[in-house]
């Protein structure tokens, strides 16, 4: 999530569990701890594809932040003046303050890697866009009331309370979009395709799924107040007779680890060179997809693996078209629209199948 809803989450949090003994203090230090983690933004390792795969690395680690909260209470226990918290009232403060961190990062599509060091791939379990306003917004009315009054632990549990309410809402909602798939991949042969099925942007009403079959890849919208329409599904060419080409190289590996078999793969010219390109379906929509890495460039008849990997613009669509894909969008929040007629928005080589009213 954004640093500022992570601020809240930790300051929330901080005035729950210390709120009645330290008053505001808890609530800065909590909205420090939870912003903590994402200083990992500043370690630059001189190649994109590392640059994007290590971030919610080692900083968001269960075991990481659980060593660092009982180093923490054991200073407090020794050198704070507030000789009368004990240090297991400590250590749940700075626990919970840092856990909830990646916890909450483990709701949006990018993943995290909560068991690092293990070569476990990144958890995620999408049921909330990286911005959620609704989700911040109970979280800092909850913040603005403890600062104004002199119940900071009341008020910050209240926030939190509203803010959990708002996440058991959005598993719901993605639940009853998962039910309402069902029957049409079943149609279509796609039950057991590996599926992704997230909100976009700012919403939690309308949802994206995603899924990959070999070298089709099916994008579909579907919205809570869509009734009885049917899911259409939109189906694109992923370019897997790269695949073993990307997967040969430790870049593309890392890429697959990643992200899972959600990825696009392609060759175009970029500097004058023929480059292999890796590009990540699962963060934008058809047309946009900001997640795309250089791999690997010919010379001559040879693939050579790049010495630093970029992240490239893709062929996105110009400003206007972009913005009319986003109007559509959020005009898909209000009822049973079509989905978006991509193929205006997505180079025509990708496009295999699209619905009749596009």
């Amino acid at each position: 999530m954004d640093s500022l809803t992570q601020a809240a989450l930790g300051a929330a949090v901080g005035g729950a569990v210390l709120g009645r003994r330290l008053g505001r203090k808890a609530v800065l230090i909590g909205a420090l701890l939870g912003t903590l983690p994402d200083l990992d933004v500043v370690l630059d390792y001189g190649d994109a594809v590392a640059n994007v795969t290590e971030h919610r690395g080692f900083s968001h680690s269960l075991f990481v932040l659980t060593g660092l909260a009982s180093l923490l209470a054991l200073l407090c226990r020794r050198l704070a003046p507030a000789r009368d918290i004990s240090v297991g009232r400590w250590w749940a403060f700075f626990l919970l303050c840092l856990l909830t961190h990646p916890l909450l990062d483990a709701l949006t599509t990018y993943g995290t890697q909560l068991w690092w060091p293990l070569a476990v791939a990144p958890v995620a379990y999408p049921i909330v866009f990286i911005i959620d306003p609704l989700y911040s917004l109970a979280l800092l009315g909850g913040l603005l009331a403890a600062l104004a009054g002199a119940r900071v632990h009341r008020a910050c549990a209240w926030g939190l309370t509203l803010a959990g309410a708002y996440l058991l809402f959005a598993a719901g909602a993605k639940l009853a979009v998962e039910q309402r798939l069902a029957p049409v991949l079943a149609d279509r042969g796609l039950e057991s395709a590996p599926r992704l099925v997230q909100p976009p942007p700012f919403n939690t009403l309308l949802w994206r799924a995603t899924l990959i079959d070999g070298d089709d890849h099916y994008e579909a919208l579907v919205g809570l107040f869509d009734g009885a329409v049917e899911p259409t599904l939109e189906r694109y060419r992923r370019g897997v007779e790269w695949l073993p080409l990307a997967q040969s190289h430790p870049r593309g590996q890392r890429l697959a680890w990643f992200a899972g078999p959600f990825l696009r793969y392609e060759v175009r010219d970029h500097r004058g060179q023929e480059t292999l390109i890796a590009t990540d379906l699962r963060l934008g929509f058809p047309g946009f997809h900001p997640f795309a890495f250089s791999l690997a460039s010919r010379a001559g008849d040879a693939w050579q693996p790049l010495p630093v990997s970029e992240q490239l613009q893709g062929p996105y669509p110009a400003d206007g078209d972009r913005r009319q894909a986003l109007a559509r969008l959020a005009s898909r929040l209000l009822g049973p629209e079509p989905p978006l007629c991509t193929s205006r928005f997505v180079a025509a080589e990708w496009l295999v199948e699209a619905p009749s009213h596009c």
